[in-house]
C-alpha cells in the first residue's frame, strides 16, 4: 500500500479538494462519492488499488472539504456538479479513465460518460443508480419535496440529522459486519452536514435530483451503444438504491458483471476487502 496525497484544486474561482494516490503513469481510476459523505469514503480502496492504479476521488461543491459557497452564491444542480468534475479532470490532464460510481457520483459520472464515450476505459457502479427500478420508498417523500418544497421540507430535514447519516451506514447490514462500521464515518459526515449553510445546500440538491432522471435515456442510450466494460457491485439490503437498480444494468449492458453483495448504501465499509478484489480482477482483464 502506498500514501494517499491530499490536494487542492481552483475551478471556476473555487477550492476542489481532491484524494490522489498510485502513479500517474498507470492506468487512472476516478472515485465520485455520494450523498452525505465525501472522498473520505474512499480511503481504504485508494490505499489498497494505488500498487496498480492511480486514483483521483474529488470532495463535490459542498461537501467535504471543498469549497462550500451559499446557496444563493452558487448553482447547486447535479448539472453544475458535473461541470466542476469534468473541469478538474481536465485540468489533471486525464483524457482516458474509469470511473466509480456511487449514489450522488452517478448521475455525475454519467454525464461525464455519455457526453464523452471515448474518455471512460470501464464503468464500476457501486449503488449508482441509472434505472427507475433502482428507486426504493425512501425516495417517495424526496419525490414530493421536488415537487412542492414548501410542504415537504420539515419531513426532508430529518434526513440530514445524525439519526438519519448513522442509518444509512448501518441499515441492512448483516449483524456479523456491523462492528467493523466505523462510527467515525457518520460522526465525520454529520460535522459537515451541521456547517452553517449547509442543510439549504443539501435541500437545493434533493430538489435538483429528480433532474437526474430525464438524463436516464441518455445513459440507457450510452450504455446500449458504447458498451463500457462495467462491474456492478452492489448492496442487495440498500433501501435507498435497491438491487432492482443493479439488474436493470444488464437490460443494456449484457457483458456487465454483476454482484450483489450481502451489503447496504455503504458496502465499501463492511465489504471492502471483497468489492477490492473484484475490481483488480475486473480491471486487470479490462484496461490496457
Amino acid at each position: 500500500m502506498t500514501t494517499v496525497r491530499h490536494h487542492t484544486r481552483e475551478i471556476q474561482g473555487r477550492q476542489v479538494f481532491y484524494r490522489e494516490a498510485g502513479d500517474p503513469a498507470d492506468p487512472t481510476l476516478v472515485l465520485l462519492h455520494g450523498f452525505p459523505t465525501s472522498s473520505a469514503m474512499f480511503r481504504n480502496l485508494m490505499r489498497e488499488l494505488s500498487d496498480s492504479y492511480h486514483l483521483i476521488a474529488p470532495d463535490h461543491i459542498g461537501f467535504g472539504q471543498s469549497a462550500m459557497p451559499r446557496v444563493d452564491e452558487f448553482d447547486y444542480s447535479f448539472e453544475k456538479l458535473t461541470e466542476i468534475t469534468l473541469e478538474l479532470l481536465d485540468s489533471l490532464g486525464l483524457d482516458r479513465f474509469a470511473l466509480y460510481i456511487q449514489d450522488y457520483g452517478a448521475p455525475i459520472g454519467l454525464r461525464i460518460a455519455s457526453r464523452n464515450p471515448e474518455r471512460i476505459t470501464a464503468l464500476i457502479t457501486q449503488s449508482g443508480n441509472a434505472y427507475m427500478e433502482g428507486f426504493t420508498p425512501f425516495w417517495e417523500v424526496l419525490f414530493a419535496h421536488a415537487n412542492d418544497r414548501a410542504t415537504h421540507e420539515p419531513a426532508v430535514r430529518k434526513l440530514l440529522d445524525i439519526e438519519a447519516t448513522k442509518w444509512q451506514y448501518t441499515h441492512g447490514v448483516p449483524a456479523d459486519r456491523l462492528p467493523l462500521v466505523s462510527p467515525d464515518t457518520w460522526t465525520l459526515d454529520q460535522s459537515y452536514l451541521d456547517r452553517p449553510g449547509n442543510k439549504e445546500i443539501q435541500l437545493q440538491l434533493f430538489a435538483d435530483y429528480k433532474v437526474n432522471l430525464d438524463g436516464y435515456p441518455a445513459f440507457q442510450k450510452y450504455f446500449a451503444e458504447h458498451r463500457p466494460p462495467t462491474l456492478i457491485a452492489w448492496g442487495e439490503h440498500d433501501e435507498i438504491f435497491g438491487p432492482d437498480g443493479a439488474r436493470a444494468y444488464l437490460r443494456d449492458l449484457p457483458d456487465a458483471e454483476l454482484h450483489l453483495l450481502d451489503a447496504a448504501h455503504f458496502a465499501l465499509e463492511t465489504h471492502g476487502p471483497e468489492i477490492t478484489a473484484l475490481i483488480r480482477d475486473f480491471l486487470a482483464r479490462t484496461l490496457p
